[in-house]
């Protein structure tokens, strides 16, 4: 499911897209029944060879034009896979130098744990240094940081949170899930520059019809594309990627209706996110929704800016307030 929430959006934003599926699933994880394969790290590497000695690394398109830009990677179920992934980053770096790696680092979510609790450290200590782009929910900021469960409860915890994170290697973090802010009408997510005094908050009205699967995936890989688009402009560049979100939801709750929902053991299969429907709303989002500031807190706590605006006059000189 996470190769398909990406791939069809990152290529009708113009992104050529090589796809390596860490998992050969029969469908998503929200039935009650999957059959598939998933990937090691040396079945990876055997991959990213065949890549490397045909000269793929340094010229991906066979045009000239250079190698890879971005590595972006989702769920990962081995060790060894993960592991195989940093050893794939280095050959990219090493045949055309800068790589940006944006990394969704999907452990679990709700309290559960999806993969095997060894991969925590690995993301922590080897991962994160390597990473310039992360995207975790709360329960992944939590298990990253060896902090309990549960145990950020304010938003100005979520901020001092993401900014461990930061020390930690990445310089841009995504929180894509901030439980303290969150209700039964709106989601939020944290945006965060390492350096950067002023944190972004972006309030989404919260789509009913769920549960969804893929949305991680898609919002990552949203990401990936629009701070691409707009790198000095992030907080745009997750307005627009909020609104894809949005937009990709409203149309699968939109596509449900009059149909009976898949149950299973009592609870409702996931619906299949519809991205093929949703391709107007992906190649031109309109975000509704926008970032609000967050500043650091002063000396004395104080929460307010630095300043509160510039005015210039027609001549372009500064005018005093």
């Amino acid at each position: 499911v996470g190769n398909r929430a990406a791939t069809f959006p990152l290529q009708l934003l113009g992104c050529e897209v090589d796809v390596v599926n860490s998992v050969q699933f029969s469908n998503h994880t929200g039935y009650p029944v999957i059959k598939g394969q998933r990937l090691q790290g040396p079945e990876l590497l055997d991959l990213a060879e065949g890549l490397e000695s045909n000269g793929i690394f340094a010229d991906s398109c066979g045009d000239g034009r250079g190698g890879y830009t971005h590595l972006l990677t989702g769920y990962i179920g081995s060790e060894t896979f993960l592991r195989a992934v940093l050893e794939v980053l280095g050959k990219m770096q090493a045949a055309v130098g800068t790589v940006r790696y944006v990394c969704d680092p999907v452990l679990g979510d709700e309290g559960k744990l999806y993969v095997p609790e060894g991969l925590v450290e690995i993301y922590a200590r080897e991962v994160l240094p390597r990473a310039h782009v992360l995207t975790p929910n709360q329960f992944e900021v939590e298990k990253l940081l060896g902090r309990p469960l549960g145990s950020i409860t304010t938003l100005r915890e979520a901020a001092e949170a993401v900014d461990q994170l930061h020390t930690m290697g990445p310089g841009v973090v995504a929180m894509t899930t901030v439980d303290p802010i969150a209700n039964d009408t709106e989601v939020a997510m944290l945006l965060s520059q390492k350096g950067h005094s002023v944190k972004w908050v972006l309030r989404l009205p919260r789509i009913t019809g769920g549960p969804f699967t893929g949305t991680g995936d898609l919002i990552a890989a949203m990401i990936l594309a629009w701070s691409d688009v707009h790198p000095l402009e992030l907080p745009l560049a997750l307005e627009k990627a909020g609104a894809v979100l949005q937009g990709v939801l409203r149309n699968t709750v939109d596509a449900e209706v009059g149909r009976p929902p898949r149950m299973y053991d009592g609870r409702r299969v996931p619906p299949e996110l519809r991205l093929v429907q949703s391709k107007r709303v992906i190649e031109s989002p309109e975000p509704e929704a926008h970032c609000s500031a967050l500043w650091a807190p002063g000396p004395a706590g104080n929460e307010l800016p630095p300043f509160r605006g510039v005015v210039f006059d027609m001549d372009g000189t500064l005018t005093l307030p």
